[in-house]
């Protein structure tokens, strides 16, 4: 018999664990636990979405980022790439590198408000019509 795991959730270590959850639930739509909510004083914020998917747990940890992430989120926006990308800056993300090519494809590396990098990738509609 094979064996295997589950990923329960991506956990972020991060210094404010109740803000950087605030920015992920308007990036993704995920919400918390109703039953357990979070909370600005709370050491560990969990959002989640519906379906049995993994959430996003954000862990209070004493030490700043220092160097580039070495796992990362791939985010496949429901609207264009370009707009997605507007929206997340103006929700705090930061413009990392920018890897959109002329003929459309590419993507765009951006920052959350801790420094932690993701990817913003082309929509599924923007993929299907290349």
């Amino acid at each position: 018999m094979r064996m295997t795991a589950t990923i329960g959730q991506v956990t972020f270590d991060c210094q404010d664990p109740y803000a950087l959850s605030l920015f992920w639930t308007e990036v993704t739509g995920y919400t918390e636990d109703p039953d357990d909510p979070n909370a600005p004083e709370h050491t560990e914020n969990f959002i989640g979405p519906d379906g049995g998917h993994p959430g996003l747990l954000f862990i209070r940890v004493p030490e700043p980022k220092t160097v580039k992430n070495r796992l990362h989120l791939d985010l496949v926006p429901e609207t264009t790439r370009d707009e997605e990308v507007e929206r997340l800056i103006g929700l705090g993300a930061t413009l990392v590198d920018d890897h959109r090519r002329p003929d459309g494809s590419g993507w765009v590396v951006l920052a959350d408000p801790e420094g932690n990098e993701f990817c913003v990738e082309r929509s599924k509609a923007e993929r299907a019509g290349a």
